[in-house]
């Protein structure tokens, strides 16, 4: 899905890129597998200060404008797969890349290279808990982690947590599969920073209606 305006690196444009680019066909996924194959990475909560890393800051910003370029229809030499490989090294190097260590926007950027990572869904399993852990510490996006846990849900079929993967129907943007206790989803999406589940659809409406034109 093409999407308006989409080149700059905003937080919101990356969870409407993570809604719209969603989630591969829910059986195309095997349930079980879900324990990565590879060593574990380091915690990436540590009680030792963490040192700003600007060279990996900057790899991570170019890896998603190469990200994002891909999705606005400009292919590029660089696979999506190759992009989970290099974040699979940094992950295994410094554990999940947090705010201390690559700044709010790296960590963002982090983020939708996992959220892409469908093809690896081991890893992409073990970013979730990664981010899990580091959005504990302070040290990450709740809202990332709510669309991450989302997404490896959905690709298992499972049903989501907050209602952020969502494809475009015949009738407008539906669930990719259905949210558990839907009456208490706002909650949960409150909790995490998020929009309300009405106006995430309403823009999610006009994004697919642009989608069909």
């Amino acid at each position: 899905m093409k999407l308006p305006s989409r080149v700059a690196v905003t937080l919101v444009g990356l969870l409407i890129l993570a809604a719209c680019d969603t989630a591969p066909e829910p059986a195309g996924r095997p349930t079980g597998g879900t324990t990565p194959t590879t060593p574990p990475a380091p915690s990436s909560a540590s009680a030792s200060p963490v040192a700003f890393d600007k060279a990996l800051h900057d790899e991570l910003i170019a890896m998603l404008e190469r990200d994002q370029a891909d999705r606005e229809g400009s292919p590029q030499a660089e696979s999506d797969q190759a992009r989970t490989a290099r974040l699979k090294d940094i992950v295994r190097a410094h554990g999940w890349p947090t705010f201390a260590l690559v700044g709010e926007d790296g960590g963002n950027a982090a983020w939708a290279i996992a959220q892409h990572s469908d093809l690896d869904p081991a890893f992409q399993q073990e970013a979730l808990d990664l981010l899990r852990a580091a959005v504990a510490a302070g040290q990450a996006s709740p809202g990332n982690l709510a669309y991450l846990h989302d997404r490896v849900a959905t690709g298992r079929g499972e049903p989501q947590e907050y209602g952020t993967q969502i494809r475009c129907g015949p009738g407008g943007p539906v669930p990719a599969t259905p949210i558990r206790n839907e009456a208490d989803v706002e909650r949960r999406r409150a909790e995490a920073g998020l929009p309300t589940l009405a106006s995430y659809l309403a823009e999610m409406t006009t994004i697919c209606a642009q989608d069909t034109n």
